[in-house]
Order: C-alpha cells, then sequence, then structure tokens
C-alpha cells in the first residue's frame, strides 16, 4: 500500500494561532508531534515509510521537509507551485505513485491535520477499505455524527452492502444548522471525513470520465524524469475539490464507516472538545489565571492573560493578535482571517516569531524602509549560502559567537560585534559551537520579504 498525505491547507479557522505560512498541521496542539508528524506516524504502523508521499504548497515546503524528517530518514514530499485544491493534488500524487513505483497498489489518502488517538481501531478500519479498494471501488471514510455539526461535509449511503461497506447516494456540502439536525436524525448519514481509498488505476480512469479537464492535462506531468511540479503547467488546472471532480460524479464509490475516534481540529470548539478540563469545564493553556468561569478555552502563547466570569467563551493570545468569541461561533474566525487578507494585513500571513530548521526569528520593529529582527541559531545548525536583491543587513552579536561567512570570507564575532552585509552579497550566518547564538538583524531597503532571498548552498535542501 502507498500512503498520500495532504498537507497544503491554511487552517484559517485556527488564527491566529494557525498562519498562512505555518498552518494548523504544523502545529503541535496537544502531543510531543505536530498533527502533520502526528499523521505520518500514524501510517508508517501499516506502510513502509518509503511508501509514504506527502504533498505540500511550495511556501510550506522547507517547514514539512525539516519536521517529517525528525521521524523518518529523507521523506517524500512534493511541492505544488501554487495552491489548486485537492482534485490536482491526490490526482497528481496518484500519477506520481504509479510513474515512479510502477504499481497499482492501493493508495491511502488522508489529510495531515486530523487527530486520531485510537491507531489500531484505525489500521482495522483501514485494512476493510482495502478489500474494498481491490474490488475496483474508490473508498471513502464516513463518520457518525455525534451532533449537528454545520462545518463538515455530509454523504449519504444507499442499504446495498459491499463488503461490509456502504454504496454512496451522493455528497452534501456543508449544511445550515436546521439541515444537520435533520441528517443527525437519519441513520444513513456520515460526516465525509476527507480520506479516501482506491487503486491508482481506478482513480485515473474515473477522472478521465468525470474530469477530462483534469485527466487531459496530465500528460504534461513526467514525473519519470523529475520530482518537480512545473508551475507553468500545474497552472493551467481547474481548481476544486475531490469531491467535486470525481466522487460526486462516480458510480464505483463505497463508504466505510471509520470506527476510530476521529477530529479534524477545524475549529477552536473542535480543540476545546478533545481537550481535557477542569471541574468547571474549563481549558486553560499557558500562563491564565482565571476567577469563576465556565465552560470555555482560555490560550496564552507570551502574555498573562486573566479571566473573570467568562462563559463559552474562546480566548486565544498570540504576540501580535487576540482572538474572542463564542464557543458556537468558532467557524466564523475564517471571515477574521479572510478579511485580513484582503486588507494585506500580515497577521494573517506570519507570527512575529517564525521557526525555521536552524532556529527561529522574532520581528522586534518594521516602518517604511526596515525591519528589525532577533535571530537564534541552534548549535550545529546555519542558515544558507544566499544574497538579497533588495536590502542590506546590519548584524550585531548578542550572545554566543557567530561564524560569518561574507563573500568567501570566514569572520568570527563574539557578543557586542558586528558585520554589514551590503546588497548582493553572498553571505551565509552560522553556529557550528555548542551554546545557542542570538543576534540582531536591521534590514534596510525597498522591498523587505522573505521571497528575497537567493540560495546557492542550503543543509535543508531548499535550494
Amino acid at each position: 500500500m502507498y500512503g498520500l498525505i495532504l498537507a497544503g491547507g491554511s487552517g484559517s479557522r485556527l488564527w491566529p494561532l494557525s498562519r498562512e505560512l505555518y498552518p494548523k498541521q504544523l502545529l503541535n496542539i496537544q502531543n510531543s508531534e505536530s498533527l502533520l508528524q502526528s499523521t505520518f506516524l500514524r501510517l508508517k504502523e501499516y506502510i513502509s515509510p518509503e511508501n509514504i508521499i506527502s504533498m505540500t504548497g511550495v511556501k510550506h515546503l522547507s517547514n514539512v521537509k525539516y519536521q517529517l524528517s525528525a521521524i523518518t530518514r529523507n521523506p517524500l514530499v512534493l511541492s505544488e507551485p501554487i495552491s489548486k485544491n485537492t482534485a490536482p493534488a491526490i490526482v497528481l500524487g496518484t500519477k506520481y505513485i504509479k510513474e515512479v513505483f510502477g504499481k497499482d497498489d492501493v493508495v491511502l489518502v488522508v489529510p495531515s491535520d486530523h487527530m486520531i488517538k485510537d491507531t489500531l481501531s484505525f489500521i482495522e478500519t483501514v485494512k476493510q477499505g482495502e478489500k474494498i479498494a481491490n474490488r475496483g471501488f474508490i473508498v471513502t471514510f464516513g463518520i457518525k455524527p455525534l451532533y449537528a455539526e454545520t462545518g463538515y461535509g455530509y454523504i449519504s449511503t444507499t442499504e446495498k452492502d459491499i463488503e461490509n461497506g456502504f454504496a454512496v447516494d451522493k455528497f452534501t456540502e456543508k449544511p445550515d444548522i436546521v439541515t444537520a439536525k435533520e441528517y443527525l436524525k437519519k441513520n444513513n448519514y456520515y460526516w465525509n471525513s476527507g480520506i479516501f481509498m482506491f487503486k491508482p488505476s481506478v482513480l485515473l480512469e474515473e477522472v478521465k470520465k468525470c474530469s477530462p479537464e483534469i485527466y487531459e492535462k496530465l500528460s504534461n506531468f513526467d514525473f519519470s524524469k523529475s520530482d518537480e511540479i512545473p508551475f507553468t503547467e500545474f497552472d493551467k488546472m481547474p481548481s476544486t475539490s475531490i469531491d467535486y471532480a470525481v466522487m460526486e460524479k462516480s458510480n464505483k464509490i463505497a463508504l466505510v464507516e471509520l470506527k476510530s475516534d476521529w477530529n479534524d481540529l477545524g475549529s477552536w470548539k473542535s480543540i476545546y472538545d478533545v481537550s481535557k478540563k477542569d471541574e468547571d469545564g474549563n481549558v486553560k493553556i499557558g500562563h491564565v489565571l482565571d476567577e469563576g468561569s465556565k465552560n470555555s478555552f482560555v490560550y496564552s502563547s507570551s502574555k498573562l492573560v486573566a479571566t473573570v466570569g467568562l462563559e463559552d467563551t474562546i480566548l486565544v493570545e498570540t504576540e501580535d493578535a487576540i482572538l474572542a468569541c463564542k464557543v458556537d461561533k468558532t467557524q466564523d474566525v475564517k471571515k477574521i482571517f479572510d478579511t485580513l487578507k484582503k486588507q494585506h494585513d500580515n497577521t494573517h500571513l506570519v507570527h512575529k516569531t517564525v521557526y525555521r530548521p536552524w532556529g527561529y526569528y522574532t520581528v522586534l520593529a518594521e516602518g517604511k524602509g526596515f525591519l528589525t529582527k532577533m535571530i537564534q541559531v541552534n548549535p550545529g545548525q546555519k542558515l544558507s549560502v544566499q544574497s538579497h536583491n533588495h536590502r542590506s543587513e546590519h548584524w550585531v552579536v548578542l550572545e554566543g559567537k557567530a561564524k560569518v561567512v561574507l563573500e568567501g570570507k570566514d569572520l568570527i564575532l563574539s557578543p557586542g560585534h558586528s558585520v554589514d552585509i551590503a546588497v548582493q552579497a553572498i553571505h551565509s550566518l552560522q553556529n557550528p559551537y555548542e551554546d545557542v547564538l542570538k543576534i540582531i538583524e536591521v534590514q534596510k531597503g525597498d522591498l523587505l520579504i522573505e521571497e528575497d532571498i537567493i540560495r546557492y548552498e542550503d543543509m535543508y535542501g531548499r535550494v
């Protein structure tokens, strides 16, 4: 069997903890691993690690590779140049498996942001689905609804039995609350988990029938020569979900009820639901001081958050944003995220503190023509050999010892010492020592963005 992990989402409903450049699948919400890492480890219980492929966006590629490298050697990660929803990702991932591995064995497709703790029951359900997939069906996994949820899609089934699964009647988009309550009363409606299973030949044949506008473009991608997904060709793909492209139109769809626990952590309410609560029904994470609140979720990332008499409330604090809403309104957080994006407010995009494979940086101040950061480089790590076309940089060492490579020359800087990096100068900041390195970086220029980095060498494979 092969595993295909979809790791390209933005997690907009978990703002402000989740950001466009650091979405929820990269977050460590409840475990020692991130949701992405937990997903990989779950598949690894049944699928060989070398047969697990992750699909992500180019802006998440380095973080996805870094996180997976911590739990497996040489993780296989494909990068989409732009977001095109789930259909192009799944179809191209399937084509990759067929061309590179040369087999027609079953593929299990899973999102990277689900929380499933009962791995044994999950695997038993997967085994059941595998039998049906080998009979030529595309299998979807349904969750028996626990309450009237408006944030999930639904799948209705017929009475036809298929190897302990069910024939699918129809897929339904996220309903309003009245419709969701009606679905809850019926015994043949399931939440759509977004988990699928199929043989590559079956899926590609159904894509040919149901979505020829996708199928006819597949010949432009040749994975026998390269893992790269060219932007010029991928941009021609329609942006559509696998549900709309195939699942809603095919007559080869079967549903298996997922017997394990499941939560897609798609909102703050879902995180509250799975979190351990105190005697008043509260969840308190971080530096929180409370008096008399009930049934509330309070999260502090950096500051003391004091609350008094809250009820059924979500309160989330990060370095640069605070979210407060009622528990039953958490699906509307996406509207805030979308508004920030339209206003070109970077609060939707990135945190003040951004983690990298070599350490992290925190934005301290920014204005027209300047940006100031505190950069921490962990022992034994180094930034890529790089240059910038639009900015100069000034580095001052605060703590530890820095090795600076500047235009081919090595400089060793102690606390209090500094160096200037001119526009287009080739340079690297390195910490080959045992202590943490901290520096202040002052950028000056007309375009101060992370994309203004030209990499020449990189120990994390980002060239």
